[in-house]
């Protein structure tokens, strides 16, 4: 089984390809793992700014799911899942993780 992770409810935009056998627990690969860091975006401000951070996700999502199944070697066609963070977390960010996986 080959599964497409999306986590997207902070202030990182991750993208993951991972592979294992079903009904094996934890056992499997990970065939690709890219992140997306916005810390010099919201390091002046102190913190994480929400609004900021739903933006960052949504320029960057598409290039790293892209990036993920290059680096796995595989397309969306040879996944069997595609999974997002559906919270907790900051909702800008949580909502473009998942409709950029229900998109897929």
């Amino acid at each position: 089984m080959r599964v497409l992770g999306i986590e997207t409810s902070c202030d990182e935009t991750a993208v993951a390809v991972v592979e294992g056998e079903a009904g094996t627990g934890p056992v499997g690969r990970i065939l690709s793992n890219t992140v997306y860091s916005q810390l010099t975006e919201h390091r002046r401000f102190g913190g994480v700014v929400p609004e900021i951070a739903a933006r960052a996700h949504l320029e960057r999502i598409d290039g790293l799911v892209a990036q993920a199944l290059d680096e796995a070697g595989v397309g969306l066609a040879d996944l069997d899942a595609i999974a997002a963070t559906g919270g907790p977390g900051l909702i800008g960010g949580v909502m473009v993780g998942v409709m950029t996986a229900k998109a897929l």
